[in-house]
């Protein structure tokens, strides 16, 4: 890939939004193949995105920007060391927001602190070269396609649905776990219209049948700081 000019914010973007949603369908997919489970592996309540690819497929395509990568041995172990490094680093991130871990590698060996692993960091390399070499140039073509005013509409408002979209997530993760773990259920102490809304929301819509099906991988610590599936709790 030639260094041509300097990646802007609008293709980070679509980057980001693009490679959410692939890694949706990658996600998907890999599960059903490898334990012939068809699950959600979603990031967000509302929508097919998975952020983490989102973050690290606009994140890595910067970096390679910026280190000017041609061959493919080059883009494996850009895509390999840093996507283990933006992996880490989002493992951290999402459970410092979310309070929950969304996945766990111990169960494979060469793993590090589950966070990452070996065999996962070689499947960033793999993937690293499809989305530089296939997935990325017809990318940039649709972007280059989209007027400057329609594009800065559509991306003022996919930006402000992902941003309510995240809020409302970390909120309805956090019922989650309050019911389940806690044994906590929110309950209106008056008729404030506001307090009855909270509840009718977090009682109704965030059920523990609906928080199963959407994130059935989420995972949190017991009284003895051992990690639990949140699933677990319910049986």
């Amino acid at each position: 890939m030639e260094k041509e000019k300097e990646v802007s914010i609008h293709q980070l973007f679509w980057y980001f939004l693009i490679f959410s949603i692939l890694g949706i369908i990658i996600e998907t997919s890999y599960c059903y193949i490898t334990m012939g489970v068809l699950e959600s592996r979603k990031g967000f309540i509302w929508g097919p995105f998975c952020p983490v690819y989102g973050v690290c497929g606009a994140l890595l395509i910067y970096v390679l920007n910026k280190l000017d990568c041609k061959s493919v041995l080059k883009l494996f172990i850009v895509g390999f060391v840093f996507g283990s490094i933006a992996e880490y680093v989002l493992s951290y991130i999402l459970e410092a927001i979310y309070g929950i871990r969304f996945w766990n590698y111990d169960y494979l060996q060469f793993n590090l602190n589950g966070r990452i692993s070996l065999l996962f960091s070689f499947y960033w390399g793999i993937l690293f070269i499809v989305l530089i070499k296939f997935v990325k140039p017809i990318i940039d073509k649709l972007i280059n396609k989209i007027k400057p005013k329609t594009r800065n509409i559509i991306e003022i408002g996919i930006t402000i649905f992902l941003s309510i979209d995240c809020i409302v997530t970390i909120w309805a993760i956090q019922t989650y776990q309050n019911r389940v773990v806690y044994g906590k259920e929110y309950k209106a102490n008056s008729n404030n219209i506001v307090l009855k809304l909270r509840e009718n929301i977090e009682n109704n819509y965030f059920t523990t049948e609906k928080m199963l099906k959407t994130f059935p991988n989420l995972r949190v610590k017991n009284e003895n700081g051992e990690e639990m599936w949140i699933r677990d709790y319910i049986k």
